[in-house]
């Protein structure tokens, strides 16, 4: 019988939930002596590590594997543009651009301190 390797949350899954039914008084899967018993001073824990340990729990994990693909990856098509598709597109966007985009001018404080001052004149 082959030894089945666990991770450790699958350990931590598997100990906790046996652990859980063990302190809600389920029966022993694995016979320990009264002595023994009282050295790991009754742990519900440490009783489950026991039992997974021997190999008597009946607790199995269901791992997904990867689904396998079938042939070879292929590339996508790329389509080549030349230098002078690449120049025409260029000067379109741009042409687009100066049509519809407005051109702004950089704030002169001049300007700022004219409507700071219509603003004043406009409270008054």
């Amino acid at each position: 019988m082959e030894k089945t390797i666990f991770t450790k949350y699958e350990r931590a899954r598997i100990l906790g939930a046996r652990a859980l039914q063990i302190a809600m008084n389920a029966p022993l899967l694995v016979k320990i002596s009264q002595g023994d018993l009282e050295k790991i001073k009754f742990d519900a824990l440490k009783i489950a590590e026991i039992e997974l340990d021997s190999e008597v729990l009946p607790i199995s994990i269901k791992k997904p594997l990867p689904k396998k693909r079938g042939g070879q990856l292929k590339r996508p098509k790329s389509h080549k543009i030349s230098d002078k598709g690449k120049e025409s597109r260029e000067d379109k966007i741009e042409k687009d651009i100066i049509e519809e985009g407005e051109i702004m001018e950089l704030a002169q404080p001049q300007d700022e301190m004219e409507d700071s001052e219509n603003n004043i004149n406009q409270e008054n």
